[in-house]
């Protein structure tokens, strides 16, 4: 089953949130319902990047990377390039 990386964006917080799931639009409306604690405080959320990897593992995997490098600058410039350069 393919897995996928987001990154989401709330404007009235200014903050993005990196996840990973197995579907966008279920994860998304996760997100805007207010059923995740970590993002409640920013709905709405809108999806700025998705990436589709080969497996849900693989996802987790490259969601920790980003999440460990705590960078905003790193965040936008993966939004800009619309891609993830793997050496993170």
């Amino acid at each position: 089953m393919d897995g996928f990386v987001y990154i989401i964006y709330s404007e009235k917080n200014d903050k993005y949130y990196v996840g990973s799931t197995i579907n966008i639009d279920n994860r998304l409306n996760e997100h805007n319902s207010g059923r995740n604690k970590s993002t409640r405080s920013g709905i709405p959320w809108e999806i700025k990047f998705y990436f589709r990897c080969g497996a849900v593992r693989t996802a987790r995997q490259i969601e920790h990377k980003i999440k460990k490098k705590k960078s905003r600058k790193i965040l936008e410039q993966i939004i800009k390039d619309q891609e993830i350069k793997m050496n993170l």
